[in-house]
């Protein structure tokens, strides 16, 4: 089953090869990039498959070798070494075999929502936003603010941002959901833990080849922008919000000076949220084969805890539990974004058996 898979892998690349010398493709600019992409995403795959077979070949030599009396034992020794590197090529293969995410190499789009905790849960929301945004920077992408509504303590009732890098959405997806916080408040004397929360959804940031807006389904309102305790911006009416008129999806961006960067920026949001909402029917029709150890990406699901007196955070999701909160706010959460990748792989491999 295995080596029928790879040989078609295998097939597939070669035949990619001729493609990509053929005049015609040559002088097709789309499909030269097209095959050119997916020859890049299946080179690994196609040299693992070599090594797979090499390996294969090399067991059934020394399985013969181990026959021969004066060699036998050095060819046992070898022929459990090659079985280790057989079964560890095979999970790799099952790995790269997996169907691919189309959105993983996107760049995304971060909405951060205070949830139940009032002012402390507006701290908290602006503690995930410096985690992602340190995050990011250790990653060497970019960041830019697309709208935000901040709170007089330096919080945020909500925030949207763009991280832009090859790769964003593969490593961020799982952090959708419901973020919990367990601390005695920056707003409290009294010295009493208590719990709040703040919801993140990670949107894969659409082209316009993913989604086509028609201008004239869009309501565009321009209004002026204002800040934390209400105070204007600005004088002029710089603020944008779009209504998409078939779905009702309602953005909005005032953080720019001028009109058209924020409309520029809420039309980014509003391809975000059609393309999402898009997958959304699609997701509900396959949610039971979908379903896997690290959840559904659902806002309303608490997904994590993060323990304060304790340093302790856990992701409720795979049950795994790190001591180390404050580099973990600071962006050091690679640990638990490899762990989640894991889990979701092996879910995935169970669900193929």
């Amino acid at each position: 089953m295995l080596l029928e898979k790879l040989e078609n892998v295998e097939k597939r690349y070669h035949e990619l090869e001729k493609l990509l010398s053929s005049p015609e493709v040559i002088s097709d600019r789309e499909k030269f990039q097209a095959y050119s992409k997916e020859l890049g995403d299946l080179k690994g795959l196609f040299e693992k498959s070599q090594e797979y077979k090499k390996t294969l070949k090399e067991i059934q030599d020394a399985e013969l070798l181990s026959r021969e009396e004066e060699v036998k034992e050095l060819a046992k020794a070898e022929l459990e070494k090659l079985e280790k590197r057989k079964h560890g090529l095979e999970k790799e293969i099952e790995i790269s075999l997996l169907p691919k995410d189309p959105f993983d190499e996107k760049n995304i789009i971060i909405e951060i929502r205070a949830g139940t905790g009032g002012e402390e849960a507006a701290l908290f929301a602006g503690a995930l936003l410096r985690m992602y945004l340190r995050y990011a920077e250790r990653q060497g992408w970019k960041t830019e603010l697309i709208g935000s509504n901040p709170t007089g303590l330096g919080g945020y009732k909500e925030v949207v941002f763009n991280i832009i890098g090859k790769g964003a959405y593969s490593r961020l997806k799982y952090e959708g959901g419901t973020h919990r916080v367990q601390r005695v408040p920056e707003t409290e004397s009294g010295g009493r833990i208590h719990t709040s929360a703040s919801t993140v959804a990670v949107l894969p940031e659409a082209e316009d080849v993913d989604i086509k807006i028609d201008e004239k389904e869009l309501r565009i309102d321009t209004y002026r922008a204002s800040g934390a305790g209400g105070q204007h911006v600005n004088k002029t009416d710089s603020a944008v919000r779009i209504t998409h008129l078939p779905t009702g999806v309602v953005v909005a961006c005032q953080d720019e000076r001028s009109q058209h960067q924020n409309r520029a920026k809420a039309m980014k949001l509003l391809r975000a949220k059609l393309l999402e909402a898009a997958e959304e029917s699609e997701r509900k029709k396959r949610v039971e084969a979908r379903r896997i150890m690290v959840g559904t990406g659902d806002r309303s699901e608490k997904i994590r805890t993060y323990n304060f007196p304790q340093s302790r955070v856990t992701d409720h999701r795979i049950g795994f539990t790190i001591y180390r909160l404050n580099e973990v706010l600071d962006g050091d959460i690679n640990e638990i974004i490899d762990a989640l990748t894991t889990a979701d792989r092996v879910a995935k491999l169970e669900k193929l058996k």
